[in-house]
């Protein structure tokens, strides 16, 4: 089963389906485009950014445009893909706060078990998705952005509920953890320290430091998380490490190397044997 709105005045593009809209990721690529997966009665092999993953069974799992993305296996899936033309994460923020923890969170993908009333609850919303898709009238692009902002605003309140991010003394705190993914997101590639994204963040070092300590990660593991992704370009290790801003490429060998154990060229040799 699939089914695709193309919204032609906007370039805008939904696709639902299952398991078969992830067979052009058999080998790793960027995703370019957003991309929801759900588990249903079986399990699910993905890597994303060269790290293997197993979705348990009745999950839901959240990928971005830059992200590099290799589907391995799984059936009975339930998978969304839709462009930015279609739906502007960062444009709609306000509407569903997702940027910087279900999307461009960076340290993770974030997966989430679903339980029975969940499970009940996306089901439902599924058969209306595609109910809208099979309604072509003026008002069916409306109607289709409307349901993809209801599916992200459940699946952020799951998300955070999993985070322990429910309570609501903890929204500073969630709003801190949004808003230094997003400045890693768009700087990672010219800004390397801690001390940059607190100014930006009006905190001191020591205090966004000690904010992700209580959330089980670290600024640094998150900004090289997000330049791990250029391993998967052509280019060597030297030609990306001056790409993203490193004047000696030393340091980006030893930053990686500190994150996956491995230096970029050896992680880059592996890749390719696995192939």
């Amino acid at each position: 089963m699939q089914e695709v709105f193309k919204d032609f005045s906007t370039g805008g593009l939904l696709k639902i389906g299952n398991e078969l809209l992830l067979e052009s990721y058999r080998k790793p690529k960027q995703a370019g485009i957003y991309i929801f997966i759900r588990t249903t009665t079986q399990k699910a092999s993905i890597e994303v950014d060269g790290v293997p993953y197993t979705i348990s069974e009745h999950s839901l799992l959240a990928l971005t445009p830059v992200q590099f993305f290799r589907y391995i296996e799984g059936s009975d899936l339930i998978v969304y893909q839709f462009n930015r033309e279609f739906y502007c994460i960062k444009d709609h923020d306000q509407e569903v706060s997702c940027a910087g923890l279900l999307f461009f969170g960076n340290a993770h993908i974030p997966v989430i078990d679903l339980g029975e009333k969940e499970q009940r609850k996306f089901d439902t919303l599924h058969e209306v998705f595609v109910d809208e898709l099979e309604t072509e009238d003026t008002i069916q692009a409306e109607m289709l952005r409307m349901l993809m902002a209801r599916f992200m605003i459940m699946s952020t309140r799951l998300l955070k509920a999993k985070e322990g991010f429910s309570e609501a003394v903890n929204d500073v705190k969630v709003d801190l953890l949004r808003g230094f993914n997003l400045l890693v997101e768009e700087h990672y590639k010219s800004e390397h320290s801690v001390s940059f994204y607190a100014d930006k963040l009006f905190k001191s070092p020591k205090t966004l430091s000690n904010t992700f300590s209580k959330f089980n990660t670290t600024p640094l593991q998150i900004i090289h998380e997000a330049k791990r992704l250029l391993i998967y370009t052509d280019k060597t290790a030297k030609e990306i490490a001056y790409e993203i801003g490193f004047d000696d490429a030393s340091h980006l060998s030893r930053l990686f190397k500190n994150q996956t154990q491995q230096s970029p060229s050896d992680f880059k040799k592996q890749l390719k044997k696995s192939f």
